[in-house]
């Protein structure tokens, strides 16, 4: 039986090497965006929460890519923006051999936050 992952770094530990080095570069692109984030374990994946315990973004990763994702509704609010990338529901699949969209990323965490804190938009 598989231990149960209960932190960012246990949950980082146990990734292959691709996928660890992603992973690590997402948290620190968003904990440098948004410092005031904590961090938990949520779906067994890594989730960004704000200091009121709502669910910003959750980030995952997977065998060829990583997914960040967000609301529904940030996603939505990046439609243009998000053209070049495969995306599902409020999700952006980024694969191990592209680039991180540090400031594609940075610009949807501002977004998120301000749709939270401005518009009462929770976690899906």
């Amino acid at each position: 039986m598989a231990t149960k992952v209960t932190t960012v770094d246990e949950y980082i530990e146990g990734l292959p090497p691709a996928a660890r080095e992603r992973i690590v570069k997402l948290r620190a692109l968003i904990n440098q965006t948004a410092p005031q984030f904590s961090e938990a374990i949520k779906w067994g994946s890594p989730a960004f929460m704000h200091p009121n315990g709502v669910i910003m973004l959750v980030i995952s990763a997977h065998k060829t890519h990583s997914n960040t994702t967000f609301t529904p509704s940030t996603a939505k609010h990046f439609t243009e923006k998000l053209t070049d990338f495969e995306t599902g529901k409020g999700s952006l699949k980024l694969p191990y051999t592209a680039d991180i969209p540090d400031a594609l990323i940075r610009e949807m965490i501002e977004y998120r936050i301000h749709e939270f804190e401005n518009d009462g938009v929770k976690w899906m």
